[in-house]
């Protein structure tokens, strides 16, 4: 029996009795330098598991360099497609002396029939290995399973309706008390309402209403709503975002069921999720700045349960967006919040920021708002969103700048003046503007202002050429031979892999006219508008979130260890990686690879 370590995808879907079968079943192989080690059009008849040494993957139908498209060292597995297609599409070879395990054709077709995890981890591609690693990740608590995939179904209560128009407050009363509910719905002409308990009261005591008066003129009519399959995750980020304790469950246009907050954050049973109740309850500065300090350790525990990233990010996102909606609230007089919009840039307003960040904000206004201390306020809110721990940005881009505060004319003339320079300074400008996201006071102001800047900019194919072009400015971090770069100091990821997918995909967006800001909604749309293959679009929404949560990981060592090594959160060392999160890792770089060669070809940048 060999002695080998099994605790690496794909050997974890085996039980115990299988790794034994795998330990006693496979046999220890020495190759040469530039042996192959198996060829082009070959049977395969092994899976290969490097122990020592290092192999390349060759395309010998490519010329010269260019063949180069894979490479192999300790810990890494190949040769398995090869045995469930019959035959070796690629050429393997040592590059250097090789020690590999060789598991047999049969034995491995026997694993395969009788664990189909590890059958299908072979058929997968990125977006679903990458699912694998977030599950691989998960610790105790809330499982995978019971959290990210939990659905509405499962947690809704079965609604109360009620006929609007026949229907008095007092019998709502009378239905609720012996219900012990705390809302129901009201049929009314053009579908369900929602009636409170809080509602019943405000109706009765304050306003004065009769008791016989119809419950159907103190309903609210306008309801978020969700479907029973949804994710119950989602159901929390809508009511986060939407500001709501309630929502209703619809299917085929007619309720049938109840989400309430209370059930939702017992359903998730564990107290980091009560952060979003404090925010809402925050009643001074001071207590959302309490609530706000919290959101590391919700971090923490969404990526401990296994979350996928995307949903962890749109909750941190609503959650910032409340935090700042709040504090605009507490300091800004209410009679200036219709005529004024307060807008986050980067990627917070593409809502793809866990923790927080510096500072991307601006402030519009209307052409005849009188605002005299505006400056004075916009300089008091920068000072209190630092001490909510939103650290000032290091290029001024705040509303205590008053660069970033102007009536909606002077943001059209500087749109105008960006679009015609074109020079690095102004393409930027436009980038931040264009993922632009309203947080408070009057959103239409914003909306009025991206339509300005998609009529100026999605047919300037001159311009678009310009802004395409700084996807393609920092370098891929992979060798001539396409294997990881992997220096002592780690490689930039953001540089790398997060800034070319987004920055590519806001300019599809751009010349497109897509109005949504985050990238995954980006791709979403690309797909739905013909400009994107979905396969391609689905690899490179996972190949960013295997980016972002590389960069997260780095971030959290920091706040752990501030002088520690995670000083230099955009850097990923590679060689500290399993051998699962490099093949990745790799994977998602040819990607990224893929992508720049498309907007090079898509925007005539191979001539520029």
């Amino acid at each position: 029996m060999v002695d080998i370590e099994l605790s690496q995808p794909p050997f974890t879907f085996l039980d115990e009795e299988g790794r034994e079968r795998v330990r006693s079943g496979i046999d220890l192989a020495y190759f040469d330098r530039d042996e192959i080690i198996l060829d082009a059009g070959q049977p395969g008849e092994y899976v290969f598991l490097i122990h020592k040494g290092e192999v390349a993957e060759l395309d010998p139908t490519l010329p010269g360099a260019q063949s180069r498209i894979g490479h192999y060292t300790a810990g890494d597995l190949f040769g398995a497609i090869s045995i469930l297609n019959g035959k070796s599409r690629y050429r393997f070879r040592a590059e250097q002396e090789c020690l590999c395990y060789l598991l047999p054709k049969g034995l491995f077709k026997q694993l395969c029939e009788a664990y189909p995890a590890f059958s299908e981890f072979f058929r997968q591609r990125l977006a679903h290995k990458t699912r694998l690693l977030t599950e691989r990740r998960a610790e105790g608590g809330v499982t995978m399973a019971g959290f990210m995939l939990a659905r509405v179904d499962e947690c809704m209560r079965a609604p109360l309706l009620v006929d609007g128009s026949t229907t008095s407050i007092a019998e709502a009363v009378h239905t609720l008390h012996d219900s012990h509910a705390d809302s129901l719905l009201v049929q009314g002409d053009d579908g369900p309402g929602m009636v409170t308990k809080t509602d019943l009261l405000n109706a009765l005591v304050l306003e004065g209403l009769a008791q016989d008066s119809p419950v159907q003129a103190i309903a609210h009519f306008t309801l978020v709503a969700a479907t029973p399959g949804q994710y119950l995750f989602e159901v929390l980020v809508q009511m986060t975002r939407f500001k709501v304790e309630r929502v209703v469950v619809m299917e085929d246009d007619a309720p049938v069921g109840v989400v309430e907050l209370t059930d939702v954050l017992s359903y998730f049973s564990s107290r980091s999720y009560v952060v979003s109740l404090q925010v809402e309850q925050a009643n001074s500065l001071e207590a959302l700045a309490a609530a706000s300090r919290r959101t590391p350790e919700l971090v923490r525990a969404l990526m401990a349960q296994g979350v996928k990233l995307r949903f962890a990010m749109e909750l941190l996102a609503a959650l910032n967006g409340r935090i700042i909606n709040k504090a605009w609230g507490f300091l800004i007089d209410e009679r200036y919040h219709a005529d004024s919009c307060l807008v986050v840039m980067g990627s917070e307003g593409r809502g793809e920021q866990i923790l927080k960040t510096d500072q991307d904000n601006g402030l519009i206004l209307t052409d005849d708002l009188e605002w005299p201390d505006c400056h004075e306020q916009m300089q008091r809110l920068t000072e209190t969103l630092i001490e909510l721990g939103y650290p000032p940005c290091p290029g001024n881009i705040m509303v205590s700048n008053p660069e970033w505060v102007g009536t909606e004319t002077q943001w059209r003339g500087r749109i105008a003046q960006w679009a015609e320079s074109r020079d690095g300074e102004s393409l930027m400008r436009l980038a931040i503007m264009l993922d632009s996201h309203a947080v408070a006071g009057n959103p239409a102001l914003l909306e009025r202002l991206r339509e300005e800047l998609f009529e100026r900019c999605s047919r300037d194919e001159i311009l678009l050429s310009y802004f395409a072009r700084t996807a393609l400015r920092f370098s891929t971090p992979l060798t001539l031979f396409g294997s990881l770069k992997k220096p002592q100091h780690g490689v930039d990821i953001k540089k790398g892999g997060i800034f070319p997918i987004v920055h590519g995909v806001r300019t599809l967006a751009l010349e497109r006219r897509i109005t949504a800001t985050s990238t995954h909604e980006r791709l979403a749309a690309l797909v739905a508008d013909g400009r994107l293959e979905e396969r391609f679009a689905e690899d490179l929404g996972e190949a960013l979130s295997l980016f972002t949560e590389l960069r997260l990981r780095q971030q959290l060592e920091r706040l752990d260890d501030p002088e520690g090594r995670g000083e230099e959160p955009d850097r990923v060392v590679v060689q500290e990686l399993s051998s699962l999160e490099r093949d990745l890792l790799r994977e998602a770089l040819h990607i990224v690879k893929d992508f720049k060669q498309r907007l090079s070809h898509r925007f005539h940048l191979e001539y520029s």
